[in-house]
């Protein structure tokens, strides 16, 4: 019974005893392991004696006893076991931390009670996440305030088609669409409120105005813009993934009610770091490489931010404009290495983390590090998604024929979170931190590599059932046969088999040499297609070989300080995922039918 109070827990302790009857020597509990301690005048420690009745307040409700105990919360402590209480214990809280009392606990951390009525701002609102995150809020808490969505558009108009288009008209709403039945568009419409604006500009590109409605509405800022490709131009990357959020920050200082600023990241932010990665927030300067030459005695370089910003800006001007945009992907990628970060995406997402340390004052902020977003494992519904993902062309090139092995340590780990985790996470983390208000920065690492992996060499095989029982068709309608997927470990064997595999499927080994342009033809198309795969694989090889583990212990224990009720709504343990369930029964199917929206689809 003590346990099912957390009396016996390191991290919690009673306070606020009240005596009863008031004659006898005034006590306090001490705790020590799973037994009950009253200590009275004189320093004598004896076991109180707690026996059978170990109940809430609103149980032992009697006109005898102190109104200061009829509180909600308190708990009655009767060392004989009888009905008559002799220690009320008013609170229950952290040991060195803030009170929690007992109908806290109950409720866990109050995430439907805190969304009800909070304004929120959200950028990337038309993102593949976001929409996720959207949806979500309205249809667990409908009395939710306003919540404005900052969409990059011409006028006012164009912003509101964006809404409709993208977002209200999409399939991800079905549910709300289901319970709002003809009023879901007017539903919609008194939630949604797109704002023309700009992530990259300064005072995000609102006008005075709107700036100062937004700014006395939001409770809570969200930043899920982001451009995730790993190759981006450099100046393109660090404008919205670096400056971004500098701009956003900015913002949030001009909202004299908010409560939080969360940053959607990644865990790739982490770099080049090896092993167990623990959820730590970066400082201005901070270098992978750094970290890295503190284990070697390699030199490092010195990372600043402003530098950086003001390089890509001078880069641009040094080169013509039809070379620029490659010499602006190399350069970004180079910088990347350089500073100890495998690609552009992650580096200036590091960056933009670092911008908001800097900058927040005083602002709680909580940083969101997702690993490999993909599909919602159960809701609104499975499998659904939008776009290709990290490792969805791998799967529907292979499922097409088109690629049968791939560049990756076998033995490896693809680190992979469901959609609708990651939201069910990101919304306990605004509750708890937007309740709390602590000016702080708190990081949740939303991945599986620790818990739960999936191994390469298992995915491999998951893929090669599910396409050997339910196969693609071509063009003609003849279901397509792929042979089990072969891992390689070097891009020189690698390359190899495209090569093989590539003239096997053209059939070009079989045209006699009279016919000399169809073979030079058939060639360069063989050749293009080694070329692009080669090129996947070396874009995807920091991450298809990745040494790191992405520790979730931050995460776990959001998820402890979470009600029973509330884990069946916003659930996000990752330890439960059944990966061939969900590889199989809701990704793969669910990759055919939105994404590809059934072209090809398996039979």
């Amino acid at each position: 019974m003590m346990e099912a109070l957390f009396l016996n827990s390191t991290s919690v302790a009673p306070i606020k005893l009240l005596r009863i009857p008031e004659k006898r020597d005034r006590c306090f509990l001490r705790r020590k392991r799973s037994v009950v301690y009253c200590q009275e005048s004189g320093n004598v420690v004896k076991p109180s004696g707690i026996s059978s009745v170990f109940t809430e307040r609103a149980a032992l409700v009697s006109t005898d006893h102190s109104a200061a105990l009829r509180d909600a919360g308190s708990l009655i402590l009767s060392p004989n076991g009888n009905s008559q209480a002799e220690i009320a214990v008013k609170d229950l809280v952290p040991y060195g931390g803030p009170t929690t009392s007992l109908a806290e606990m109950h409720d866990g951390i109050g995430i439907v009670k805190f969304l009800r009525g909070k304004g929120f701002l959200i950028t990337g609102g038309t993102g593949f996440l976001a929409k996720v995150l959207i949806e979500k809020i309205l249809r667990t808490e409908p009395d939710v305030g306003k919540i404005f969505l900052l969409i990059k558009a011409k006028n006012k108009e164009s912003a509101l088609e964006r809404l409709k288009s993208e977002i209200i008209n999409a399939e991800l709403f079905k549910r709300l669409r289901q319970t709002h039945g003809k009023s879901y568009q007017s539903f919609m419409l008194s939630k949604l409120v797109p704002v023309v604006g700009n992530i990259c500009e300064s005072n995000l590109g609102f006008d005075e105005d709107s700036a100062d409605f937004i700014a006395k509405e939001v409770d809570v800022i969200v930043n899920s813009a982001a451009n995730t490709a790993f190759d981006e131009r450099y100046d393109v990357a660090i404008d919205i993934n670096t400056r971004g959020p500098c701009h956003l920050m900015g913002f949030a200082k001009k909202c004299k009610k908010l409560k939080l600023f969360l940053q959607v990241s990644t865990a790739y932010v982490n770099g080049q770091r090896q092993g167990q990665i623990m959820e730590r927030p970066f400082s201005v300067g901070d270098t992978i490489a750094r970290e890295l030459s503190e284990i070697s005695s390699r030199p490092f370089p010195t990372l600043d931010i402003e530098g950086e910003i003001k390089l890509a800006s001078d880069f641009m001007e040094a080169y013509e404009v039809k070379s620029v945009a490659q010499k602006m992907k190399e350069l970004g990628l180079e910088r990347a290495k350089r500073f100890g970060w495998q690609d552009t995406y992650v580096f200036t997402k590091a960056m933009g983390e670092m911008m908001i340390d800097k900058l927040r004052g005083e602002i709680p902020v909580v940083i969101i590090r997702p690993s490999v977003i993909e599909s919602t494992c159960k809701e609104p519904f499975p499998g659904w998604m939008e776009g290709n993902r990290m490792m969805d062309p791998i799967v529907l090139y292979y499922g097409k024929g088109l690629l049968t092995g791939f560049l990756v340590d076998s033995n490896g780990v693809l680190d992979v979170v469901p959609a609708d985790m990651v939201v069910n996470a990101t919304l306990a983390a605004i509750a708890k931190h937007g309740v709390a208000q602590k000016q702080d920065i708190n990081v949740y690492q939303i991945a599986s590599s620790v818990v739960n992996p999936l191994v390469f060499n298992d995915l491999a095989k998951l893929l090669y059932e599910y396409y050997n029982s339910s196969p693609c068709v071509d063009s003609k309608g003849r279901p397509i046969k792929v042979p089990s997927m072969k891992l390689f470990s070097s891009m020189e064997e690698f390359s190899t088999h495209l090569w093989g595999d590539a003239i096997q499927r053209s059939g070009l080994t079989t045209i006699p040499p009279s016919k000399g342009k169809l073979s030079q033809k058939l060639e360069t198309i063989c050749r293009k297609s080694v070329e692009q795969a080669k090129y996947l694989a070396n874009i995807y090889e920091p991450y298809t070989f990745y040494g790191g583990r992405f520790d979730n212990s931050n995460t776990q224990r959001l998820m402890e300080s979470m009600s029973e009720e509330e884990k069946k709504k916003f659930g996000f343990d990752v330890c439960g995922i059944d990966w061939r369930d969900y590889i199989t029964n809701v990704h793969i199917p669910g990759l055919w039918r939105h994404v590809m929206k059934g072209r090809g689809l398996c039979s």
